[in-house]
């Protein structure tokens, strides 16, 4: 689960429940309380999201939202000693001894790579091959982050619509001056919930997937670069200074620790 994400939304909800309370106590969560203004606002804005795309790109925002919320990344250290690993047994054994390592390996894009590694691929059909996935791959992260943009763009203008919506059956049907600031207040709330929702949770779950399509293509490099050198003979320590180049300060360090500590483990008792 992504901590960060969770806690931003649950603390700016805390934040607005006590400034609340702080102002007008329980009752002042009675203007708020306008499922019309929240039905307006939340429906306009995916009845506008399935005008704008196709149903079948809308129906699949639920992969997109545990994307957001749950997804961790992978550790780009773990995949440099996996590599450096692969080579070292590779330069001793051969490229079929990896077949039994295969299983092992984690991630997917990586064991594709090192299967056709095994299989005798050339390195062209190989950059090609991985390249083309990693471009489908954009392109569905694309459209993801299209749709969270469309719906932070429509859920403030469905807002503000349904404030002046409310406004004018406000204005057109009063007959009392004394209820004019309470009616008023709930046809703002209509505005409170689109900006709400557009700036708090549309537009940064977008960026939040723009981020993590940046890692997983940043991996996905990686994972590339590893397969090229495997496939091309290099010498594992060439590998490891090829892809400890992709990666800051602190995750070099990961995979020197990590190194250290197979070679403690191989060690012979003394």
């Amino acid at each position: 689960m992504d901590i960060a994400t969770i806690a931003g939304i649950i603390i700016f909800f805390g934040c607005v429940v006590g400034a609340i309370v702080h102002a007008e106590g329980i009752a002042g969560f009675k203007p708020f309380i306008n499922a019309e203004a929240f039905l307006l606002v939340m429906g306009g804005t995916f009845c506008a999201v399935l005008v704008n795309y196709p149903i079948s790109q809308v129906m699949g925002l639920g992969k997109v939202l545990r994307k957001v919320l749950f997804s961790q990344g992978e550790d780009t250290s773990e995949i440099v000693s996996t590599s450096v690993a692969l080579s070292q047994k590779a330069k001793k054994e051969g490229f079929l001894a990896l077949q039994g390592d295969l299983k092992k390996i984690n991630n997917d894009f990586l064991r594709r790579g090192v299967q056709l590694v095994v299989d005798g691929a050339d390195q062209e059909f190989i950059r090609n091959m991985l390249e083309t996935e990693i471009g489908f791959i954009r392109e569905r992260h694309k459209v993801g982050r299209e749709i969270f943009n469309a719906l932070g763009t429509y859920a403030p203008a469905f807002g503000i619509i349904g404030t002046v919506l409310g406004m004018i059956l406000m204005l057109n049907s009063i007959s009392d001056v004394a209820e004019v600031p309470r009616r008023m207040a709930l046809a703002l709330s209509a505005a409170f919930f689109g900006l709400g929702a557009g700036y708090l949770l549309f537009l940064p779950m977008a960026g939040k997937l723009h981020r993590r399509s940046e890692e997983e293509l940043l991996i996905k490099e990686i994972i590339i670069r590893a397969v090229l050198l495997l496939q091309s003979g290099a010498t594992p320590s060439v590998v490891e200074a090829n892809l400890k180049a992709y990666l800051e300060p602190a995750k070099r360090l990961m995979v020197k620790t990590t190194e250290r500590r197979s070679a403690a483990a191989e060690a012979p008792p003394a």
